[in-house]
């Protein structure tokens, strides 16, 4: 209230100033142009002045809310074009997520077109798209978003591997990472889609080509990325086996071709000495079994030691019984210590290891092969007896059916 009544005191004051000084002095201005001449007060002037000014800004204010009402009222205006276009994006995400597919394509693709960020919009219209099954019309929406946005290539580049990847179209879809990747060769997303798809395509050797960049991204756990590489490495060791022409000599230049550190893993060289046995090499096999065992005894290597055949039994039998002393309860070594002792034709011993493997693990695997001795020895009825032990133990177990007397 004192505020008000100051600013009253002050406008007062004011207009009685400018009153003595218009009635003190009144001034005069003359404007001559050629014919035109102008006389007036200086206050005259100045009041004009003013009032011509008050009317060019009101006039200019007015056309002002004009024009703001008119894009109000105009459907066609840009800002009613681009709420327009928010809207439908909003409903249709949120149809998109509701699983409503053909409104969601609707509203997407017309939110898209009219709104001001189209690449999100584009790229969910795709994914509604994909999932009605209308794969050109995902990937014209997809090439129109390349055409607006040509700056955001990799985002929809990687978007169309992902549907490609759903759809199935792996062949497409290792075009589209591979171009991705010669692009941007260190793109983490695009690498693990690679990785994802050269395991689902058996595509071995290349994912070994692979497998550098994974590790420097650090996309994988340490666990996981050895675990990839041994199969990777180990399904190509397999691949060379399966070849038509030299087998034997693609395997071998496949294992030579392995990192030192890898040719040293017991899984790796479980697989090798594996392919080699299939392939006859038995004795090659031996060689390799024998030397991984005596730098680290692993169970899959003594397991297989004793399938195959070295180029002399004896010493092989020697050599795997001096590592009873350090695994005197290994029945695995045991098992493996019978065949070799039955290669030798150390029937008695043969027995006797079997025996103790049984007595460390019972294994559906020893009961056969004591089984299988035992019945040459004549005792058909412990034989059996094992037989039928070993078929539980393997989940094959026979029915209890009735039987005849003895």
């Amino acid at each position: 209230m004192n505020r008000t009544f100051l600013l009253f005191l002050l406008v007062i004051l004011a207009a009685a100033l400018l009153g003595l000084a218009i009635a003190d002095q009144a001034g005069y201005v003359l404007i001559a142009y050629r014919g035109f001449r102008y006389e007036s007060t200086l206050w005259v002037f100045l009041a004009l002045g003013l009032g011509l000014w008050a009317l060019l800004f009101g006039v200019r204010l007015l056309l002002g809310l004009m024009g703001a009402s008119g894009r109000l009222v105009n459907p066609w205006s840009r800002r009613n074009r681009s709420r327009r276009g928010q809207q439908a994006a909003q409903r249709g995400l949120l149809e998109l997520a509701a699983g409503r597919w053909p409104h969601a394509l609707r509203l997407l693709r017309r939110a898209a077109e009219q709104g001001q960020q189209p690449l999100v919009n584009y790229l969910a219209a795709a994914r509604a798209a994909t999932e009605l099954g209308e794969h050109a019309t995902a990937d014209g929406l997809l090439e129109q978003a390349r055409q607006r946005e040509p700056k955001a290539a990799l985002a929809v580049d990687l978007a169309q591997a992902r549907l490609q990847l759903e759809r199935g179209e792996q062949q497409a879809a290792l075009v589209t990472l591979r171009g991705i990747r010669e692009r941007h060769p260190r793109h983490p997303y695009a690498l693990k889609l690679l990785q994802q798809l050269y395991v689902q395509l058996g595509e071995w050797t290349a994912l070994c080509e692979l497998l550098p960049d994974l590790a420097r991204q650090r996309l994988l756990k340490s666990s996981e990325l050895d675990a990839l590489e041994q199969r990777a490495r180990a399904a190509v060791l397999e691949q060379a086996a399966q070849r038509s022409e030299a087998p034997l000599e693609a395997l071998q230049q496949a294992w030579q071709q392995l990192p030192p550190a890898q040719r040293q893993a017991p899984a790796l060289v479980a697989s090798y000495a594996g392919q080699l046995r299939r392939l006859g090499a038995e004795v090659e096999a031996e060689k390799v079994l024998r030397g991984a065992l005596q730098r680290q005894f692993d169970a899959r290597l003594i397991h297989l030691y004793g399938l195959v055949q070295g180029h002399e039994p004896a010493r092989q039998l020697a050599g795997a019984e001096a590592w009873l002393k350090e695994q005197p309860e290994h029945a695995g070594l045991l098992l493996s210590l019978g065949r070799l002792a039955l290669r030798n034709q150390l029937w008695g011993k043969a027995r006797d290891y079997f025996e103790r493997s049984l007595q460390r693990e019972r294994s559906a695997e020893t009961c056969a092969e004591l089984a299988r001795l035992l019945a040459r020895f004549g005792e058909v009825e412990r034989s059996n007896k094992l037989l039928q032990e070993g078929l539980g133990l393997s989940g094959q177990e026979l029915p209890a059916l009735p039987q005849p007397a003895r």
